[in-house]
């Protein structure tokens, strides 16, 4: 078991995402069990408490749109545990993010109805724009970049980005030590722009998702990994054959991407997560996945509207 720094633990962290479950079984190195989806029968309890917007929505709006269709489509994952992870046993998607989703679904439907559409970095903005997702869902980081062709709602959670590699490697302990190595990040991700800052002379190799990305790691293809704490707290905590140096080194809010210039519909969105967080519902849904891992109580969420992009 991993033990982390009191400050760690204590980090606003918004959601915490590792490796399938497969990919661990496969690996052969993993510690104990598999890091849990959410906090099981207690989302039934997050669903009863859920609020549900007026029933006269505006007409030809998104929301009335998505309550005539009686689904809310979501870009997510299926494979990123106390986020979004899939139940091999239930076949339910549980974590952090999913519990989200149901709930703005049940908010504008009156029912929890979500189907996840699986999305990676690169496919996001597409998803929105081309209106194969009502929203997405997925640890998305506001940048004023991507606030160009997608609209935010939120932020909803903060995290920032860290840097882990193999368990042994000592010669790294800051992201200047970067320089000259060959660093793994995520594609279409801030960390691209982040190792640049720190440690101009690193060679960056990407990847679709984390699981490449640690699977990489784990394969020498670099001496480093850099991504949100939040989705790699839960891979050291399950594989100690990883390890994360010190605290993140920047900040990224998480927002709820929504399609380009309707903002009606963000407004909508904000309201909700407004609602759910004067209410106490927020800190439920994180005890209810990221507080199984992470100790201390819920964390304060982010200002709504309170970084350039949102």
């Amino acid at each position: 078991m991993v033990r982390f720094p009191a400050g760690m633990r204590r980090a606003a962290v918004a959601a915490v995402a590792a490796l399938t479950l497969t990919s661990l079984a496969a690996c052969g190195d993993s510690s104990d069990s598999a890091v849990p989806g959410a906090g099981g029968g207690k989302t039934d309890d997050l669903l009863a408490a859920a609020p549900v917007a007026a029933a006269d929505l505006p007409a030809g709006s998104a929301m009335a749109k998505i309550k005539e269709r009686g689904q809310l489509l979501v870009g997510g994952s299926l494979d990123a545990p106390l986020l979004s992870q899939q139940n091999p046993v239930s076949g339910e998607v549980e974590g952090l993010d999913a519990d989200f989703g149901r709930l703005l679904a049940k908010y504008i439907i009156g029912e929890p109805n979500v189907k996840i559409v699986n999305s990676a970095s690169e496919t996001r903005e597409a998803l929105i724009s081309n209106g194969t997702v009502d929203v997405v869902l997925q640890t998305y980081s506001i940048t004023p970049e991507r606030a160009e062709q997608v609209a935010f709602a939120g932020p909803y959670y903060s995290s920032g980005l860290v840097v882990a590699t193999k368990a042994d490697e000592t010669a790294i302990k800051t992201p200047a030590d970067l320089n000259g190595k060959t660093v793994i990040a995520g594609a279409n991700t801030p960390a691209i722009p982040a190792i640049e800052k720190a440690a101009p002379d690193a060679k960056i190799v990407t990847f679709g998702s984390d699981p490449e990305c640690v699977q990489a790691l784990k394969q020498g293809r670099g001496v480093a990994y850099v991504q949100d704490q939040a989705v790699l707290l839960a891979t050291a905590k399950q594989d100690t054959s990883i390890k994360i140096h010190g605290e993140p080194f920047t900040t990224d809010p998480y927002g709820i991407g929504l399609k380009h210039g309707d903002e009606q519909f963000k407004k909508f969105v904000n309201d909700w997560l407004r609602k759910i967080q004067e209410s106490g519902l927020w800190a439920k849904v994180w005890k209810n996945s990221v507080g199984t891992v992470v100790e201390g109580e819920a964390p304060e969420p982010p200002a709504i509207g309170s970084v350039p992009g949102s």
